[in-house]
């Protein structure tokens, strides 16, 4: 008998290979967001190293972020359509849609951080990082692209409408624009650069900057692992929650 868990996770992966727009928004448009940056403003920006050194670890969490709408989307259309029901008539256990939709995300955010980082090198990204340093970048990304989707599939299935579960996740895409990803916080305005310091997103960008420039701050990555496990916590309880009360 096949896995249910993977079952659903095909299930998504053809829904997102059929909808060009989810495609876009998932991997083509980070790549599109890097080259306006680096390759059309990055001389706009004094950061004390090439820009695209700076700029490629943020641009790794926003390839992460931008396709969240879709599984927001997703999640809900399969709860207000019914199809959820279904699967529950079917015996499908909760864990398997749930995880489906999660699972699809991820392996979605590591194609588009692959497109990413391709660019970068080709743009001169000068990495110093080790293959353990690599492998921890890889680790914290999907740990990131976990809690993200979690906490993503949270948003779709308390939304009312898949309108109004794609805009839900909008303020998770335009955090890192409010972070360390574009410029130093430091170069930030009051109240914003204290924002950008204490916010979520900063110490998961300044850990892949610190392993990939291979002087990775321990302060950084006790940070950013914590906050991945909280938002990952949180998300899972409410996700788990939310489709107990709805289904």
């Amino acid at each position: 008998m096949k896995n249910p868990s993977i079952v659903m996770l095909r299930r998504n992966l053809k829904h997102i290979a059929r909808n060009p727009t989810s495609v876009f928004n998932a991997v083509l448009m980070p790549v599109v967001v890097m080259l306006m940056f680096v390759y059309m403003l990055g001389d706009a920006f004094s950061v004390g190293v090439p820009y695209v050194d700076y700029a490629t670890p943020g641009m790794l969490l926003l390839a992460v972020c931008y396709g969240l709408g879709a599984v927001a989307t997703a999640v809900n259309s399969d709860m207000t359509k019914g199809i959820i029901n279904r699967f529950k008539v079917m015996d499908v256990p909760r864990s398997a849609v749930l995880t489906g939709h999660v699972v699809a995300s991820v392996l979605t955010n590591l194609i588009a951080i692959a497109a990413i980082i391709g660019v970068a090198f080709a743009l001169g990204f000068d990495p110093s990082a080790s293959f353990a340093q690599w492998l921890g970048v890889l680790g914290l990304v999907v740990l990131l692209g976990v809690a993200t989707g979690w906490l993503t599939v949270a948003l779709g299935l308390f939304a009312k409408s898949p309108e109004t579960a794609g805009l839900a996740s909008v303020p998770l895409v335009m955090l890192p624009f409010f972070s360390s990803a574009i410029v130093p916080a430091d170069k930030m305005g009051p109240g914003v650069k204290q924002f950008a310091q204490y916010q979520p997103f900063t110490p998961i960008i300044e850990s892949l900057r610190g392993l990939l420039n291979g002087a990775p701050q321990t302060g950084d990555l006790i940070a950013a692992f914590a906050w991945c496990l909280g938002i990952a916590v949180v998300g899972y309880i409410w996700a788990t929650s939310t489709f107990t009360k709805r289904a």
